[in-house]
């Protein structure tokens, strides 16, 4: 499949910045030099930073994607983004739901929290997302294809991951960029390899494989966490 460069490289740059972030946290925690004593501190200004990065990617290419050919819009932009809205609030009560109702199968059969987390509900939450990406390729629509998938991994690593952190702050356990180790290695390779490989525009057999191959791999690793 074959596809247009400008998203995949846009969505890569910004998944490498986040991860940038959470790279530099992670190891000034390490080696417990003198920032790792304001990790709080230090990932307020990086959100804020983050989501500056996020804005400024965001409206300048919303304006430049709009095509004549793709027809009227059935809803207006109000009623779009209300719908979207709730969808989302819906969302986040299913997710709430669905972790709940996990949670006595995940202690029955001693499942780490970290493969519930990044396998089952990973793949349960992004069904749907990962059907219509699939369905699109398979009508050679690849570039709404990767735009319904990258857009998503763009999204959560540098909207909706400094936007809870700045909103942590009213809550007794603020969130930071800090995470594991094993899984920030795992963050930045895979952002490498994401932007290596979709950065041709050019999709093989071979490198969604590889990916898949990626994917697998750090779940045997959460397993055995």
């Amino acid at each position: 499949m074959r596809f247009g460069r400008r998203l995949p490289n846009d969505t890569a740059t910004l998944l490498l910045v986040a991860v940038f972030i959470i790279a530099l946290v992670g190891v000034s925690v390490a080696v417990d030099d003198g920032a790792a004593r304001h990790v709080k501190a230090i990932s307020v200004i990086a959100a804020v930073c983050l989501l500056g990065v996020y804005l400024t990617w965001l409206f300048p290419y919303l304006r430049s994607d709009r095509e004549p050919s793709r027809g009227q819009a059935r809803l207006g932009f109000s009623s779009a983004a209300t719908l979207l809205l709730a969808s989302g609030i819906g969302a986040a009560f299913v997710s709430d739901w669905f972790v709940a109702e996990l949670r006595p199968t995940i202690d029955r059969f001693g499942i780490s929290a970290a493969f519930a987390g990044i396998v089952i509900v990973a793949i349960a939450g992004n069904a749907v997302e990962n059907a219509v990406g699939v369905t699109l390729a398979w009508k050679r629509e690849h570039d709404l294809a990767i735009s319904v998938i990258k857009n998503s991994v763009s999204q959560v690593a540098a909207f909706l991951f400094p936007l809870l952190v700045l909103c942590s702050l009213f809550f007794s356990q603020p969130l930071t960029f800090l995470i594991a180790p094993v899984f920030i290695v795992a963050l930045l390779l895979t952002a490498i390899a994401v932007w290596q490989i979709t950065g041709d525009g050019e999709g093989t057999i071979f490198e969604g494989v590889a990916l898949i191959a990626l994917y697998v791999i750090l779940a045997a690793v959460t397993l055995y966490d």
